[in-house]
């Protein structure tokens, strides 16, 4: 049996916490965009929505698992789907991971290609934030990397996340993924 061929992936990792909700006025969404509650998130729709919002960004894990474990995850109660709309289209989505309470995880956050540029990208992190903390967690988290889109990491600071710290880390990215690497990411 031949074994996989891997590409190695060097990216720094930033960790970011938030202690206390913010307390500036949130942002809106255009009038012709929502947020809804993926209630019963299929596995189907969820590997629609992180293959689309992740493929230029290097989203890779969710992609290896198979779909029994994924669905697994969509099932816990303490995981929830936020899927953004604009005209009738998925424009984006965020999951929280509330399984580590009392904190509460941004595990994912991202607009898919077409959103980009809109001006949504800040009003929807507000939503994600807002929404977590209505839950009253002791805190907020959340992680980007060299391979996420250049604005994450300013706005993520510009809604109150503070920097803990940031490590390099090599992915492992299987290469029947087909996902697009950049050249400044190749680790030799």
């Amino acid at each position: 049996m031949a074994s996989e061929t891997i590409i190695p992936v060097a990216v720094d990792v930033t960790f970011l916490r938030m202690d206390r909700p913010p307390e500036a006025a949130a942002p809106a969404l255009p009038p012709d965009a929502g947020v809804v509650r993926a209630v019963r998130c299929t596995t189907g729709f969820y590997r629609y929505l992180y293959h689309t919002v992740g493929h230029d960004y290097v989203w890779w894990l969710r992609r290896t698992l198979p779909d029994a474990e994924l669905a697994a995850i969509l099932a816990d109660r303490g995981v929830t789907i936020h899927v953004l709309y604009r005209d009738g289209e998925p424009a984006g989505f965020y999951e929280l991971d509330r399984r580590n309470r009392p904190s509460i995880n941004l595990a994912y956050f991202g607009l898919m290609p077409h959103a980009i540029g809109q001006g949504m990208g800040r009003a929807f992190l507000r939503h994600a934030v807002d929404t977590a903390w209505a839950e009253q967690p002791r805190a907020l988290t959340v992680n980007t990397c060299t391979a996420d889109h250049r604005r994450a990491l300013p706005n993520y600071h510009a809604v109150g996340f503070g920097r803990l710290r940031t490590v390099r880390e090599i992915w492992q990215v299987p290469a029947r993924l087909g996902l697009p690497i950049p050249e400044r990411l190749r680790y030799r």
